[in-house]
């Protein structure tokens, strides 16, 4: 079994590497490690009374111990297996020696069985339980973790399965669970502590000397832009493979956890992203992927090569393997410093050829909300490397005094207090690539723009570290003309893989809308933060500093414009409801419950607010939620106040 010094020197590799051919040196270790066995499937609970008890525990990952809270023994927890029109009683026992819960992710239920402590209810006191109980009203594929402190880091999670009442119109021959998340050795706690002190603290891929002479990294000119932004493009994930150990079903890359096929079949593939900070990027080299629903909801099959799955989000994928061969399905962090690593196989005991991990991605200008090409006189321009690329000077020159003069312009009606008391000391204007100076006045301010009087508006300069935090009242509508719709990109990192990846607006729901009128108003939510503090929140506002709940009226059809004015990606999830993502499918738009918004995006969706009660609104990253990246979204009946 590999020792946890060569498990160390690995990492360190990646880091120094940065990821692609170079990790191959590394990757035979763990071919030669890995467990010759097949992992047995899941645990299953099911029927109409199902008892779960959370209890600490140990658990072995790659040959090595790591403490653990699990549900019935298990980490994952059990599978639990439902069917649609159903009636369930669930009997959760705290055993732990803190308050405890569990919240039904995905599922559509009465309010007070949500299980959100202080929005839904209060919480299971150790040694006492709690009785959840609903009917089961939908179908597909969800899961189920702690909402209590961080407890879902140390394993309180499990898969839920909801068979249809009808005949279920994705075919299938087999069936496999994949739930891919991430472990620790050290506590949540001491993670938490650890980001507060330095959000970096975690990032062992920045940008060295060595990458800057090879042209791995930013070039000098790039790099110096972004330093005197304060900005370090490699700050992709907050905590990553330095430290996290990734797992399918509770299994590490060198334990081998294989799922059995027989060649021809159609195999589904449930996967669900559990992990507390890790966004996936899936794939089986060798094997198409068939998407056939999105976060429980049926779609129309589209063929990918790879799909990458924010946290909280499930996809069920079809894939036809013919060959009698064994392959790999790669969950590769986005970040690149690590994979959860699986086995498909016709037999136990097969492995199939583990990829290196590929180059590391590096933020952009788009990243920052600072993509001028999509703005007028700008489309089709290049911003990948901070300065606008394939343009002659000229076309530079005038694109840059459009940009100052239409910013300038509407500027002049955004409402200004939203830039009361923020610091622009720590911005190099004059420094910004792509910039015509020319535009800006003796004292390198952009013309038109009053920066002492703080005349940007909304147009903060996105996530720039040394900002406080933006205080802004969450009823009045702001403009912010920098996000950009990136539900057409893939994600961060997989622009140029030269394959097929899933992007947003390849998902279209299977049968039409249940509700399909248009919204009677629409409101902004930003997503805000401040990454030198490692403070996160909505409007500029933290959970524990805002107690006023978003308010809605039963019944009523609303859009919700979410806008990232950070340099992260944000899996945002709304509880007890689905949402229609605004991608251009109109009565057949894709239903979810949680979307990715990418860094400097903007993603738009409509909802019906059919779920009266009081509902939690958070960031699924688990350190951004506990940092204050979380509201509170109230429905209320017609007729009250």
């Amino acid at each position: 079994m590999i020792s946890a010094l060569d498990r160390r020197q690995f990492l360190r590799g990646a880091a120094l590497a940065g990821g692609g051919a170079a990790l191959s040196a590394w990757l035979p270790a763990w071919a030669q490690t890995i467990s010759p066995g097949m992992r047995p499937t899941l645990p299953t609970v099911s029927g109409e009374d199902i008892t779960l008890t959370i209890a600490r525990q140990s658990m072995t990952i790659d040959g090595r111990k790591f403490r653990a809270i699990g549900l019935n023994g298990t980490v994952p927890a059990p599978l639990i297996r439902l069917r649609e029109g159903q009636r369930v009683r669930l009997n959760v026992i705290n055993q732990l020696e803190e308050d405890s819960s569990i919240h039904w992710h995905g599922l559509i239920l009465p309010a007070n069985m949500d299980g959100v402590p202080g929005v839904s209810f209060p919480g299971i006191k150790p040694g006492s339980n709690y009785l959840y109980q609903f009917s089961v009203v939908q179908s597909g594929t969800y899961w189920y973790h702690s909402h209590s402190g961080l407890q879902e880091q140390e394993g309180h999670y499990g898969p839920i399965i909801i068979d249809p009442a009808g005949a279920d119109p994705v075919a299938y021959d087999r069936e496999h669970v994949i739930v891919l998340a991430d472990h620790s050795a050290l506590s949540p706690q001491a993670i938490f502590r650890r980001l507060k002190v330095n959000p970096g603290h975690f990032n062992f891929q920045r940008q060295t000397l060595a990458g800057l002479l090879s042209g791995k990294d930013q070039p000098l000119k790039d790099r110096l832009d972004w330093g005197q932004m304060r900005m370090d493009p490699a700050d992709i994930s907050d905590v990553t493979g330095s430290t996290y150990t990734y797992l399918v079903n509770g299994h590490g890359p060198m334990d081998n956890w294989t799922a059995l096929f027989t060649p021809g079949e159609r195999v589904r593939l449930r996967v669900i992203n559990a992990s507390a900070m890790t966004t996936f990027n899936v794939r089986i080299p060798g094997l198409p992927l068939s998407i056939v629903q999105a976060d429980g909801q049926n779609v129309m099959p589209v063929t990918v090569d790879e799909f990458q799955i924010g946290v909280a989000e499930t996809y069920d994928v079809i894939v036809t393997p013919a060959e009698d061969k064994a392959y790999t399905l790669v969950g590769e962090a986005i970040d690149r410093s690590g994979m959860a690593r699986a086995t498909l196989a016709p037999r136990a005991g097969m492995a199939g050829e583990v990829p290196p991990l590929r180059k590391r991605p590096l933020a952009d200008m788009k990243d920052m909300g600072m993509d001028m090409s999509s703005m007028p006189g700008m489309e089709g321009m290049d911003m990948s490397g901070g300065a606008m690329r394939g343009v002659d000077p000229t076309a530079e020159k005038n694109a840059s005094a459009r940009l100052a003069t239409g910013a300038a312009a509407a500027m002049a009606t955004m409402d200004n207090s939203a830039m009361a008391g923020m610091d622009h000391s720590g911005m190099d204007h004059g420094s910004m690539a792509g910039m015509d100076h020319g535009a800006m006045g003796a004292d390198g301010q952009m013309a038109g723009m009053d920066h002492g009087g703080h005349a940007m508006g909304s147009m903060k300069m996105r996530d720039f570290s040394n900002a406080p935090q933006v205080k802004r009242d969450p009823s009045v509508q702001t403009i912010s003309p920098m996000p950009v719709d990136r539900t057409g990109e893939p994600g961060q990192g997989l622009a140029d893989v030269g394959h097929k990846v899933l992007v947003y607006r390849d998902l279209m729901a299977l049968d039409r809308n249940p509700d399909v009128r248009a919204p009677s108003r629409s409101i902004d939510i930003h997503l805000t933060g401040n990454m030198e503090r490692f403070m996160w929140s909505f409007d500029g506002e933290k959970m524990s500093d805002h107690h006023e709940p978003i308010p809605f009226i039963e019944g009523e059809r609303v859009r919700v414009n979410l806008i990232n004015d950070t340099m992260m990606g944000h899996p945002i999830h709304i509880h007890g409801h689905f949402f229609e993502l605004v991608t251009g499918h109109g009565d057949h738009a894709p239903r979810k419950h949680t979307v990715i918004v990418q860094p400097g995006g903007k993603v738009s969706w409509d909802f019906t607010a059919d779920a009266v009660g009081d509902w939690a609104f958070h960031c699924h990253l688990l350190y951004h939620m506990h940092a204050g990246m979380m509201r509170v979204v109230s429905v209320r009946p017609k007729g009250d106040a």
